[in-house]
């Protein structure tokens, strides 16, 4: 870690802000049930020794690592919505197995300030196609790694454990 310059304090994250703003205030998480988002596991199989790559792309807002994931869509089953999000955010398409291969949950700062604890029901997707023309291009930072990076990159504890253990249901 580098040592801080003299004079200089370091800005707090919005993790940190997210985290300071829920001790003052904690019932916050606690004013509605849990939402549900869909995320997409999306990999490729490769040569080597786990035998797949991993999807990860970085997040509009805080740069940080994630993967596609989006709010339920009206007319689409969870793993067809997942597999939109894939579409929209990283450019992939594939097979969306209808099978959730884990969850996770995280806390979602809402446009309106308000925090709500968010569920990640996850569904793999076996990229076939990969476009460079696709509706966030230039928005995000998109990799290719294995499924130990991937749960390196990650921060949520619940995912980077999915990460580590996946494999792919065939069918």
């Amino acid at each position: 870690m580098k040592p801080r310059k003299k004079g200089r304090k370091s800005r707090p994250t919005s993790s940190q802000n997210l985290l300071r703003e829920l001790a003052q205030e904690p019932g916050k998480l606690f004013t509605g049930a849990f939402r549900v988002q869909y995320g997409a596991l999306c990999f490729r199989q490769v040569e080597g020794n786990s035998g797949i790559e991993i999807l990860v792309i970085t997040s509009r807002d805080t740069g940080r690592w994630v993967i596609p994931k989006g709010w339920p869509m009206k007319r689409k089953k969870p793993h067809q919505a997942a597999a939109t999000e894939a579409w929209e955010e990283a450019g992939v398409r594939g097979k969306a197995n209808k099978v959730t291969v884990g969850r996770y949950i995280y806390l979602k700062e809402l446009d309106n300030g308000d925090v709500t604890p968010v569920m990640v029901e996850l569904y793999q997707v076996k990229v076939t196609e990969i476009r460079e023309d696709f509706k966030e291009r230039g928005q995000r930072v998109l990799a290719w790694v294995s499924p130990d990076e991937a749960a390196r990159r990650v921060r949520e504890v619940e995912l980077k454990s999915v990460l580590v253990h996946f494999k792919p249901i065939e069918g």
